[in-house]
């Protein structure tokens, strides 16, 4: 049975005058831990990995699994240098990680033969199970559905977070069975869970865990009725954390939260003081509830 289901939060990487803040981090990964998640990602999208030398990659995913005490962890990889990837694989592969997030080459745009031997070819190396990360809007590719069927017959490729915008591909990729399949568009995940979908890789977690948990505990309770009130509660929320790029409202909003400064690395930017206001008054609305 894969690990790879339930909410799954894309970890921001808090930042205090130009430097990872640890301690935020630790706090943030045990609130998720405490509002029942089922496991963490560190180094993808949300948390501005490119952002972030070597030292600092490592240095984030230590703290990541001190803090989780035993909760999965996942560890984005993104790169389109095949040996600087693999040696990040190996490197990281030293830890008790549950799996890398790897999405495809970004810039060179290979062809799908390209995409099925890169991945086979880390999938090869790898000691634990890779989730695809399939966002062609940042790779600058599509990992077509034929392709994603001919890695699903590898056995440590077993998820695949879905970005790709298409009902049709997400809907045979959930027939098929072979891969667990992750929401990682946050206004698709009641439509996937629905469909039969494993679950979500969500930056909107960040801000309101519980939420989120009982979206995903009410669809699998067959509790439809409650599940769609709380996405419909959920949806301005999710609306707002990508009004503007990503994760400068997520950011923006735990900060007022009080969990961590409202820094992020360049040429990420803040929130616009007219978007934080918005999310001034979303958090004061939502505050029991997120």
């Amino acid at each position: 049975m894969s690990i790879f289901t339930g909410i799954w939060v894309a970890l921001v990487t808090p930042f205090s005058d130009g430097q990872v803040d640890h301690p935020a981090l630790r706090k943030l990964v045990r609130h998720y831990a405490e509002a029942g998640v089922s496991g963490l990602v560190a180094l993808g999208t949300t948390g501005e990995a490119a952002a972030l030398d070597q030292l600092e990659q490592q240095a984030v995913v230590y703290t990541v699994l001190d803090a989780a005490a035993g909760l999965p962890v996942i560890v984005g990889l993104g790169d389109n240098h095949s040996g600087q990837l693999h040696q990040n694989l190996r490197q990281f592969s030293e830890r008790d990680i549950a799996g890398f997030l790897i999405p495809a080459p970004y810039y060179v745009r290979p062809s799908q033969q390209g995409i099925i031997d890169h991945f086979t070819r880390l999938a090869d190396a790898s000691p634990v199970p890779l989730v695809l990360y399939d966002i062609p809007y940042r790779t600058g590719v599509q990992i077509e559905l034929q392709t994603l069927l001919t890695l699903a017959a590898h056995p440590q490729i077993q998820a695949v977070k879905d970005c790709s915008g298409s009902i049709a591909t997400t809907q045979a990729l959930i027939a098929d069975g072979r891969l667990q399949v992750l929401a990682g568009e946050d206004i698709n995940i009641f439509n996937s869970l629905c469909m039969g979908g494993s679950g979500a890789i969500s930056a909107s977690v960040n801000v309101c865990p519980q939420r989120f948990v009982a979206l995903y505990r009410a669809v699998v309770e067959q509790r439809l009725h409650d599940a769609r009130a709380i996405f419909h509660e959920l949806a301005p929320l999710i609306r707002l954390m990508f009004a503007e790029p990503s994760p400068g409202p997520v950011k923006a909003l735990l900060a007022q939260q009080g969990w961590i400064c409202d820094e992020l690395r360049a040429p990420m930017t803040a929130a616009s003081p007219p978007l934080q206001a918005q999310l001034r008054q979303l958090h004061l609305a939502q505050s029991e509830v997120c």
